[in-house]
């Protein structure tokens, strides 16, 4: 194998390909990427088994081959490398990959292309395409309140796809994060359900483009934007019933500007314990009173103004939970409609956009 290509142009996709790769020594193999070339082109693949990365581009090919390579050392190799320059690839002897640039020169050891597991290939015959953007915002949406446990199926973000819209839904069993969104182009046949992985979520989030295209399998999702296409394995497991979770019959209403409280719980939480970060809201007319209490360190309060006329009250929250939600949410006043201080709370925009954005909060006993 041997072929040259500009520095920057490998460089940007083995940066995306470092979130892939396995961190641990649970299997050496995975912690290398497999290097393919063909007439013109050379193909990266990264996996860790739950979620791969296959990236092609064009390279001036002098001998094809294939091989896999330390994923984390190739790509330090690269970023170090003087100026944008060209980098020319060469398995000098067997399982000896040589990396020239300029007067740089690296002799790096490989492992077989043979020991390397067999990533799955989709067909994207169903022509599901997707605005990327707010895809994108949809995973913002729902990101912060995917757990990771024993129970698999909150390890992931549940995606629903049915003819004209999409749904995103995730929970850590203290809360739920629900958004969807109208598609009058979207055209699917039933629906299509699958839990897709914090990791495999994230890794979209890095992707840049105007549209994504989406496929699947019995086992497997897959993504694809422009050249790159990632793979993830679908979490097996029944996402519970996020139906029967939002609250219908709030009718306690309060609206409130997002800036203002925001920065009040921010102050308020400053001096709540660390462990788990409650504040009280005392909730009365036009106001709501905040307070937090540590033994070890003080107490803190502070006072927000909102629209609000209903019964005074007093409920607990983890101050973080409602942060996240609150720097996520795009509009300058947020409705958060109550019923009592033992019944879980349901926070939206109170101006919906293009986006539906729905929050649920269990209250705290503080």
């Amino acid at each position: 194998m041997k072929f040259s290509i500009d520095k920057e142009d490998i460089q940007r996709e083995l940066q995306l390909l470092q979130g892939i790769v396995e961190k641990r020594n649970t299997m050496p193999i995975l912690a290398n990427i497999l290097i393919n070339t063909s007439e013109n082109e050379v193909e990266l693949t990264g996996t860790d088994l739950e979620v791969g990365l296959k990236t092609h581009f064009p390279a001036e090919i002098e001998e094809k081959g294939s091989i896999t390579i330390s994923g984390k050392k190739l790509f330090e190799i690269v970023k170090s490398l003087a100026g944008d320059k060209k980098v020319t690839f060469h398995e000098s002897d067997s399982l000896v990959m040589e990396i020239i640039s300029g007067e740089s020169q690296f002799k790096v050891l490989c492992l077989p292309k043979e020991d390397y597991p067999q990533v799955p290939e989709p067909k994207f015959e169903k022509k599901i395409v997707l605005p990327l953007e707010k895809f994108k915002d949809m995973i913002e949406r729902v990101y912060f309140a995917i757990t990771q446990e024993q129970r698999y199926y909150l390890n992931g973000a549940l995606m629903i796809l049915k003819d004209n819209s999409i749904e995103m839904i995730s929970t850590d069993g203290h809360r739920l994060a629900y958004t969807s969104m109208m598609l009058d182009d979207l055209h699917v046949e039933g629906e299509i359900k699958g839990i897709v992985s914090k990791k495999t979520l994230n890794e979209l989030r890095k992707f840049d483009d105007e549209t994504i295209e989406f496929d699947l399998d019995e086992n497997n999702l897959f993504f694809k934007v422009n050249n790159r296409t990632l793979m993830s394995r679908i979490i097996e497991g029944k996402f519970p019933n996020y139906d029967a979770v939002i609250p219908q019959d709030n009718t306690n209403v309060i609206v409130f500007s997002r800036e203002e409280i925001t920065d009040a719980i921010r102050r308020v939480s400053l001096l709540s314990t660390e462990r788990s970060r409650g504040i009280k809201f005392n909730i009365e007319k036009k106001q709501i009173r905040l307070f937090s209490s540590n033994p070890e360190i003080g107490e803190a309060r502070d006072k927000v103004d909102v629209d609000y006329d209903g019964e005074s009250f007093e409920i607990g929250f983890n101050s973080q939970y409602i942060l996240d939600f609150l720097t996520t949410v795009k509009s300058e006043r947020v409705r958060c409609e109550m019923k009592d201080e033992n019944s879980a709370v349901l926070l939206r925009p109170d101006e919906e956009g293009a986006i539906k954005y729905l929050y649920v909060l269990m209250p705290m006993k503080i």
